[in-house]
């Protein structure tokens, strides 16, 4: 049977607290990262079950970070785990806290580095995320420095969209695999935002597949299926 080996580690230069698993397969060590980000009020715990819940082949290292505490607008100001401010949820392209993203995308490019410094290559390291983490998942891939294995952006959405193609340009390698989830009934981040966000990258040239599945703002059986099938036919 496959084991889990916890560790918890915090990334000090950054102050970017995070657990670090890996999923064990055999005897061998991994030699791919999957980085994977919560989504707005919840934290680095979120996520950790959809290891066990996903049948890998191989080994692979579980990055899940912590976001920062801040203060979030649409809460009258309550701090709370967040990558970025939600100023608007109205309209969640409304006066985009576009440092809070910045500043967020920042640290996850640190951690990459650190990933590398540690032997790991770029191109196997997958930066996933849930709503709030999706975005960030999205702008990674976009200003990151790195060349990355692959990007799973669910239920979330680019604030980004008024962007020129010559800034989409940004990226080195739009032959980056993304793969995009969306709930047909979200009414947190609308299946319509979604599905923006997925156009504009596809017609700005990145390699970019959309599935959709009767759900609301979460992550369904088939949904995990789709993403473990994306995993083995494009990464481990």
């Amino acid at each position: 049977m496959d084991s889990i080996k916890y560790k918890h580690k915090t990334f000090e230069d950054k102050r970017l607290e995070y657990i670090e698993k890996v999923y064990q397969v055999g005897e061998g060590e991994p030699e791919k990262v999957i980085i994977w980000l919560h989504g707005l009020g919840a934290d680095f715990n979120d996520f950790v079950p959809i290891m066990s819940q996903l049948k890998l082949k191989n080994c692979v290292k579980f990055i899940f970070p912590n976001a920062p505490f801040r203060p979030i607008t649409i809460n009258n100001g309550h701090e709370t785990r967040a990558w970025f401010d939600i100023r608007d949820l109205s309209s969640l392209d409304s006066a985009v806290d576009r440092e809070g993203i910045r500043m967020s995308v920042h640290l996850i490019d640190e951690l990459i580095g650190s990933l590398i410094k540690s032997g790991y290559k770029s191109e196997h390291i997958i930066v996933a995320g849930f709503s709030q983490g999706g975005v960030i998942a999205y702008n990674t891939l976009l200003y990151s420095k790195y060349n990355l294995g692959g990007i799973i952006a669910l239920s979330c959405y680019l604030p980004t969209l008024n962007l020129s193609a010559k800034e989409f340009a940004v990226q080195k390698d739009k032959k980056t695999p993304i793969i995009a989830c969306h709930g047909k009934q979200d009414m947190v981040v609308p299946y319509e935002v979604g599905l923006n966000a997925y156009n504009a990258l596809r017609d700005a040239g990145f390699y970019i597949m959309w599935l959709s599945y009767t759900m609301d703002h979460g992550v369904c059986e088939d949904e995990l299926r789709d993403i473990e099938l994306w995993l083995h036919e494009r990464f481990i």
